[in-house]
């Protein structure tokens, strides 16, 4: 893949005014770091939202802040840690007491969780004069995840815009890029991908084994960049 100029976003982040207000969904992965850092490029200002949802990776709520941090971009955690209840015996991302793959598996599936996250996002949007909420979902994961597919993301736009009576626009900008090409945006935006968390697992290295950190290898692999994660494994 050649340069990629930002100017090629223009059909999803058209130019900000100044002042306008965009909510990312930021989970501290990769993909929602090139989203806030892409967003901050656009000249919007930003409001980062991260949830935890009672999963086991807590060391992605610690990256999303630093991220918003570097970014300069306004930061705030939503506790939905209760979910963990709703997800018993359904996730592996919350359930310790569940086999944790290295390839897809439906137990890797946390339900309608970015439909839950959105909605709250649109939420805030509307509470502080936000026009648009973005999250990361990339072309990589639309094969597994329903809630990563472009039909997804018009009907909640749809449904946001009838539930608040205001023009609010939910946008996926990667939706059309794989991981790899994702990566290589992110590079040349200069998102500090050290900073970012993939594992599925609790602790303070990525595992390297789940299926998670081995698409976040294969994806540096493809990229040809070098790798800033420390890997247990």
């Amino acid at each position: 893949m050649g340069k990629m100029s930002n100017e090629s976003w223009e059909t999803v982040l058209r130019n900000a005014y100044p002042g306008e207000r965009a909510v990312v969904v930021l989970s501290g992965g990769p993909d929602s770091a090139v989203v806030l850092y892409l967003a901050c490029t656009k000249g919007y200002h930003v409001n980062a939202l991260t949830f935890d949802y009672g999963q086991l990776a807590e060391a992605e709520i610690v990256c999303a802040e630093e991220l918003a941090r570097r970014a300069g971009a306004e930061w705030k955690r939503f506790d939905l840690s209760s979910m963990r209840d709703i997800y018993m015996g359904a996730t592996a991302l919350t359930d310790e007491g569940m086999h944790m793959t290295g390839e897809f598996a439906s137990s890797l599936v946390a339900p309608f969780r970015n439909g839950v996250m959105i909605a709250i996002a649109v939420a805030y949007a509307d509470s502080i004069g936000a026009t648009m909420v973005l999250y990361g979902a990339q072309q990589s994961d639309a094969k597994h995840y329903p809630d990563c597919r472009e039909g997804f993301v018009k009907a909640f736009e749809e449904a946001a815009k009838i539930g608040t009576d205001k023009d609010i626009r939910i946008k996926a900008p990667l939706i059309s890029l794989s991981k790899t090409m994702v990566l290589k945006l992110g590079k040349e935006l200069g998102v500090p991908f050290e900073m970012t968390w993939s594992c599925y697992r609790r602790g303070n290295k990525h595992c390297g084994i789940c299926e998670s950190c081995l698409n976040r290898k294969r994806a540096f692999a493809e990229a040809r960049m070098s790798d800033p994660t420390e890997y247990s494994e």
